[in-house]
């Protein structure tokens, strides 16, 4: 257990909370004693969360479920502290440059992974309001870089989440309500599934990252917990980037 973090007894709200950093995020607030409220497309496992996680099934850009969601938690907690925006899609089928994309995959894929988060974050501000409050969205390394095999949705998403956190920091400093991104390289979760057809393709983006390695959920999840916890205090509208050096490269 961390502390002097002042997590105990508090309450959040985590969008992806059944898969990826959502879920490992979902499973360490809740073992510093803060009550998780999640929401994702699909249901967690059996035992993949405590059982005191209040869990909703559905769509994050789904306004009237976010806003239920929140409300149920601030009925049954009676607050709101945290939010952490981690639903998202990565379709490297689909999602391709601007010149060969579908408008309807350009559409859906900036729906959950920038929408989603707007829309999470609107309903979390006039609960915490009170009492201030932070937000940490999940962005990726791919917003500050080209490709030459582009997934030019994804990237704008990512890219459109930086200045969405910066536009909440400022607008609700003083309400104490704080907002950043977390912006991984690449990590191994259920959205990286190609690695496990081909280990090759792991290895290889292992070896172009400094450190030697790619990114654990748990690796994010403790930069996302950072940036939620007191010690953070002093810290919103900035982008804490956790690539293993990869974006310090020449």
């Amino acid at each position: 257990m961390r502390t002097n973090e002042g997590f105990g007894g508090r309450t959040a709200l985590v969008t992806g909370a059944a898969g990826g950093m959502g879920l490992e995020v979902t499973r360490r607030l809740s073992a510093e004693a803060v009550r998780v409220y999640g929401v994702d497309m699909r249901a967690p496992d059996p035992g993949e969360v405590p059982a005191d996680v209040g869990f909703e099934t559905g769509d994050a850009s789904d306004e009237r479920l976010m806003i239920a969601l929140a409300a149920r938690a601030v009925e049954e907690t009676g607050r709101l502290d945290y939010l952490v925006n981690a639903a998202g899609v990565l379709w490297f089928d689909r999602d391709t440059s601007l010149i060969s994309i579908d408008p309807n995959v350009w559409n859906e894929v900036l729906r959950i992974n920038l929408t989603a988060a707007m829309i999470a974050a609107r309903v979390a501000v006039p609960h915490m309001r009170d009492a201030g409050g932070a937000m940490v969205h999940v962005s990726s390394t791919q917003c500050f870089r080209g490709d030459d095999q582009p997934q030019d949705a994804y990237q704008a998403a990512k890219a459109g989440l930086l200045a969405l956190s910066k536009s909440i920091a400022i607008q609700f400093a003083q309400d104490g309500i704080r907002s950043n991104v977390v912006v991984p390289g690449p990590t191994r979760s259920p959205m990286q599934r190609r690695w496990d057809e081909d280990p090759a393709k792991e290895r290889a983006t292992a070896q172009s990252i400094p450190l030697g390695r790619v990114g654990t959920t748990g690796d994010l999840a403790e930069a996302i917990l950072f940036l939620l916890s007191d010690r953070a205090d002093w810290i919103t509208g900035v982008e804490l980037i956790v690539d293993g050096g990869l974006l310090a490269k020449p």
